[in-house]
């Protein structure tokens, strides 16, 4: 750990009451654009640069406790909203999981179907809205200031949304409390149970978006999308909501393309970020040119008849 990084972590533990004096060992953790940490039985978040152009901490922190009053998230022990720095009960015994870790574990997928019914049932009411198109937009703006060059033909996707825009308008779904940037790190599995984590993007919107997010995250095959439909709706899902989970699949892509390209411009090392939005938005294109990306719009404009 660089001494810029123990002096933020240093500083960080003297300004809450609980960790003020804690000299133990520390653990550093996961994270693509924050610094997080184990400290004794807790697990610390430090923002990273740049994320206040697009996280409204206070929003975070709100959900974050509604999240873990659901039950489906570990307990809040310290959220700053001017800081951004939280502290959270670490999960003892837990798994964080990967694409790979889902890939071996039907059982995971099944709980993180089972916790996405939790929290989407919970009655729980997030401050914030995630409006697909508008955070779109809002990304754009961001980058319009950056010398980051969008991928090819980016705006003319986009375009091209405008008629799953249209399909979503015409029954759409009661919006919930919905994690919505369901990587798969953001799960830790106890093997009884799964924790969803990192509450930065959540917000209210339609629940399918959580599920075909996470079915991107974990490249998840047609087995582990009918698995984890199954967990979540107890049996067959319906047809429309299946077809808003592929839709979703897409659309993720063409958002978290943006993202990743504001990371490419903050300088983010975590990895290799131009690679991280062409991957994604080439996905998303062929996701979009596919017969069962056809199909689930046509299911969106019949009304699942």
């Amino acid at each position: 750990m660089g001494d810029e990084i123990e002096q933020r972590l240093r500083d960080s533990l003297s300004a809450i009451p609980s960790l003020s004096g804690y000299d133990g060992p520390v653990e550093r953790l996961g994270g693509l654009t924050n610094l997080v940490f184990r400290v004794g039985d807790v697990c610390l978040r430090l923002p990273g640069d740049g994320t206040e152009e697009y996280i409204n901490r206070a929003h975070e922190a709100e959900a974050a406790h509604a999240a873990a009053k659901a039950g489906v998230s570990p307990d809040v022990l310290h959220a700053d909203p001017e800081t951004g720095v939280m502290a959270t009960r670490f999960i003892e015994g837990a798994a964080t999981m990967t694409p790979d870790g889902f890939r071996r574990n039907e059982g995971a997928v099944r709980r993180a179907g089972q916790a996405f019914r939790q929290l989407h049932t919970s009655g729980a009411v997030f401050p914030f809205t995630f409006e697909l198109f508008s955070m779109i937009d809002d990304y754009l703006g961001i980058l319009s200031t950056k010398d980051v060059a969008l991928p090819e033909g980016y705006h003319d996707v986009v375009s091209e949304a405008q008629s799953v825009r249209a399909a979503l308008a015409l029954d759409p779904a009661p919006l919930v409390a919905c994690h919505c940037d369901p990587l798969c790190e953001n799960f830790i599995d106890t093997g009884d149970r799964i924790f969803i984590v990192d509450w930065e993007y959540s917000g209210m919107n339609d629940p399918m978006w959580d599920l075909g997010d996470l079915s991107v995250e974990g490249e998840f095959d047609a087995a582990q999308d009918a698995a984890l439909l199954e967990a979540y709706f107890g049996g067959e899902p319906p047809a429309q909501d299946r077809a808003r989970m592929i839709i979703y699949k897409a659309m993720c892509d063409l958002l978290w393309t943006l993202w990743g390209l504001i990371q490419l411009a903050n300088d983010n090392p975590a990895e290799d970020f131009r690679a991280y939005a062409d991957g994604r938005f080439a996905r998303c294109r062929a996701l979009m040119a596919s017969p069962e990306f056809s199909e689930s719009l046509a299911t969106l404009k019949s009304g699942g008849n």
